[in-house]
């Protein structure tokens, strides 16, 4: 058994009765969201090993007391069974919080607190995925609704911007991958491949709104997107190759179906070109990522987020930094004002 249905059979036999005894209110909503294998449907049974088991998110609504959640985690202990469809219960694995608190443990920010365009650059993909995805059992006074509808994706002019540092990115690389190949470096072009390989996948997640997970199921995420039979053969030939020039002709044909893609969105005013074309009087064959990035700049309509587009095109915080802990650590307001320093505007 999955865990999200697990979750589902331990909310309705055991949580919904508690609730129903504890109180006549329907001021609360219950779920599995948050962090966890089981939030994003990927656990396995290799999964059940640590914490993994019988929980639920219980959210509770304004019209319960100051003293609801020590009361209820009582009782929650007092009826509980030992196991259940025999696996272990651990109730401390049941959070009893309410949607405000655990919104501010992920991402820093209050329910109903004014957010500017750039606090979004602050945000972890991952966390936002965990907000958005799992499930929800009950949720009497719509909150939960209200909060997965407020991050269910970026703003426009952010997924914009995104994708401009994504493309921004390939082009700094792809012709200095094809470089080190080309004087006999081809550990160092391979690792450049590898890292415009993940780049390349980021931006299909970009493309087709998608928040991307962080590494541990990033390329199970990737096979569930529409794009992923067409070109995860090709990314793999580009992964795998033993020399530049196979790996430029992988990721030759990759640039193929991004840019089909790209001018099927429509998000730029020309269409770019479908082929790979020569770096310069180079004998290296790149997409010119720089060049489709400024196309795209173009059609940012906030200053703000356009000047950065020009001048920080640094991207997320998942371009920022590849470490793990930063991209998982729970924010706060405080560290949320530091990341936003790194997008100050300075003329």
């Amino acid at each position: 058994m999955q865990g999200i249905e697990l979750s589902r059979k331990f909310y309705h036999d055991i949580v919904e009765p508690l609730m129903r005894e504890y109180s006549e209110s329907d001021d609360y909503a219950a779920a599995l969201i948050g962090p966890g294998s089981e939030v994003l449907g990927f656990d396995t049974e290799m999964s059940q090993d640590h914490d993994w088991g019988p929980r639920v998110c219980l959210f509770l609504g304004a019209s319960y007391p100051a003293e609801a959640s020590d009361e209820l985690r009582t009782l929650l202990e007092k009826r509980s069974p030992k196991q259940f469809y025999s696996f272990p219960v651990d109730t401390g694995m049941t959070r009893i919080t309410t949607v405000n608190s655990f919104l501010n443990s992920r991402l820093g920010i209050d329910m109903h607190d004014e957010m500017d365009l750039i606090d979004w650059l602050t945000f972890p993909s991952q966390t936002l995925l965990e907000l958005t995805s799992g499930a929800v059992f009950k949720d009497g006074a719509g909150q939960l609704e209200e909060l997965r509808d407020r991050f269910a994706y970026y703003p426009d002019d952010i997924w914009l911007y995104l994708i401009t540092c994504t493309w921004q990115r390939i082009g700094q690389e792809e012709h200095l991958m094809n470089r080190a190949g080309y004087v006999g470096d081809e550990l160092g072009s391979a690792v450049m491949g590898s890292r415009i390989v993940r780049d390349v996948m980021n931006l299909c997640f970009l493309m087709e709104r998608k928040y991307a997970p962080y590494p541990k199921w990033f390329g199970t995420a990737f096979k569930q997107l529409n794009c992923a039979e067409q070109l995860m053969p090709l990314l793999w030939e580009a992964q795998t190759a033993k020399n530049w020039k196979a790996r430029e002709g992988a990721l030759g044909r990759v640039y193929r179906i991004l840019a089909r893609m790209h001018n099927d969105l429509g998000i730029t005013e020309t269409k770019v070109g479908e082929e790979a074309m020569s770096f310069f009087t180079r004998p290296f064959n790149v997409m010119n990522g720089g060049d489709i990035a400024l196309l795209l700049r173009e059609r940012i309509q906030d200053s703000d987020i356009r000047w950065l587009a020009e001048h920080r095109p640094i991207g997320s915080i998942d371009q920022i930094t590849d470490n793990t802990d930063v991209r998982n650590m729970p924010q706060s307001p405080s560290s949320r004002e530091r990341l936003k320093a790194l997008y100050n505007r300075v003329e």
